[in-house]
C-alpha cells in the first residue's frame, strides 16, 4: 500500500535514540488519512512520538469498511524502496501486482510480502467481484543497509503457523513466536503474530527480553498489560519483558509487533526509506522520469505522481530514556 499523502514529509527514524529500554505503556493515537475515494486509513506509525518498534517502521489500519457498493481498495502503480511491504487482511481480497511480475489475490490471514530491496513499482486494488467488507492493516519492515539492494521480490504464503492455547489462536505472519516460524524472509529479528481472543480469554504471551513490542488492536475490546485496547489504536511496550498479559472483553483481533531495536538510522518520506536526502531526492527523480522501478502491468490507469520533496533534510532528533 502506498503513503498517498501529497504533503509528505520527511521523517528520520531508527537508531537507539528513540528506545525506550524498560517496560512501558505508550498509547499512540491514529492519524487519519484518505487512500483513494473510499478507503480511510488509521496511521498509527510513523507517529509524533513513536518512529519504529524494531524495524516496523510504518503501520496503517482500515475498515472494517462496507464497500458492496464502492470499489474498495484502488492504489494505482507507485515505487518503493529499501522496504518489504507486508498485507494482512481480516476481511476482504486485495488484487496486487508489481513490476517483477508478480500476480496475486490476498485474501483474509493469507501473507503478502513484498521485498521492494533497490526498487519496485505496485498498485493493489479490490477486485472488480469482491466481498461486502474490508479490513486489514499495512505494514513496512525497514531493511538494514547491508540487504536494502536486494533482488525485489513478492512472496504470498496462505499457509501460516498457528499458536494455540486457551482462549487463543495466534497466527505467526513474521519471524518466530513461541517455538513456530513463519515461512516470510526476514533481515532482522523481528516478529509479527496475529491474536485471536474469545471472550472472556485470560492469558499471558512469551515475548523476548530483548526485543522493543507494541500491540496494534484490529476489533473487539481487550486489556494489554492492564491497558484497554480499542480498535484503531496501538500501545507500544518498550523493551525487557518476558511476557505479556492479555484479557478480551469480547472476542478481540490483536497484532503483536516485536523487533529487536533498529540500529541505524533512516530517512522515510513517502514510499521510500533510505538514508539521506539526497538518495530520497535520485528516488523520486527516477520514478518521476520511468526509470529504474520497473512497469506494472494489467492495471488499468496511470501511475501515482510523486509529491513535492521538502527541500531541506531534518536533523535527528533521538531521545534516550
Amino acid at each position: 500500500m502506498s503513503n498517498l499523502d501529497r504533503q509528505a514529509a520527511l521523517s528520520v527514524c531508527g537508531g537507539r535514540g528513540f528506545v525506550v529500554a524498560e517496560p512501558v505503556r505508550e498509547l499512540l493515537s491514529p492519524r487519519k488519512v484518505q487512500l483513494g475515494e473510499s478507503t480511510e486509513v488509521r496511521r498509527l506509525l510513523p507517529n509524533l512520538g513513536r518512529r519504529m518498534v524494531g524495524a516496523w517502521a510504518f503501520v496503517d489500519h482500515y475498515g472494517p469498511d462496507d464497500i458492496a457498493d464502492e470499489p474498495g481498495m484502488q492504489v494505482p502503480p507507485h515505487p518503493h524502496m529499501g522496504l518489504q511491504t507486508v498485507s494482512w487482511l481480516h476481511d476482504g481480497e486485495v488484487l496486487h501486482r508489481d513490476s517483477t511480475g508478480s500476480l496475486a489475490t490476498i485474501r483474509p490471514r493469507e501473507l503478502g510480502l513484498m521485498t521492494s530491496g533497490r526498487a519496485i513499482s505496485h498498485s493493489e486494488e479490490s477486485p472488480k467481484q469482491h466481498a461486502r467488507l474490508l479490513h486489514g492493516a499495512q505494514l513496512w519492515v525497514a531493511l538494514p543497509d547491508d540487504q536494502r539492494d536486494v533482488e525485489p521480490h513478492f512472496q504470498h504464503h496462505t499457509d501460516l503457523p498457528t499458536v494455540t492455547a486457551p482462549g487463543l489462536s495466534a497466527t505467526v505472519i513474521l519471524g518466530e513466536f513461541a517455538g513456530a516460524e513463519s515461512p516470510g524472509t526476514t533481515y532482522t529479528p523481528l516478529v509479527g503474530a496475529d491474536l485471536a481472543l474469545a471472550d472472556g480469554a485470560d492469558t499471558s504471551l512469551p515475548l523476548n527480553p530483548d526485543f522493543e513490542y507494541a500491540v496494534l488492536s484490529m476489533s473487539g475490546e481487550a486489556h494489554v498489560d492492564g491497558v484497554p485496547l480499542l480498535p484503531g489504536s496501538m500501545l507500544y511496550l518498550g523493551c525487557g519483558r518476558t511476557e505479556l498479559p492479555l484479557r478480551a472483553e469480547s472476542d478481540a483481533g490483536l497484532m503483536l509487533l516485536g523487533g529487536e531495536p533498529f540500529e541505524e538510522e533512516i530517512v522515510m518520506w513517502w514510499n521510500f526509506i533510505g538514508r539521506s536526502h539526497e538518495e530520497i531526492a535520485r528516488a523520486r527523480d527516477d520514478w518521476s522520469t520511468g526509470s529504474r522501478f520497473g512497469e506494472v502491468k494489467g492495471y488499468d490507469g496511470g501511475p501515482l505522481p510523486a509529491p513535492a520533496l521538502p527541500p531541506v533534510a531534518l536533523k535527528p532528533r533521538g531521545r534516550v530514556r
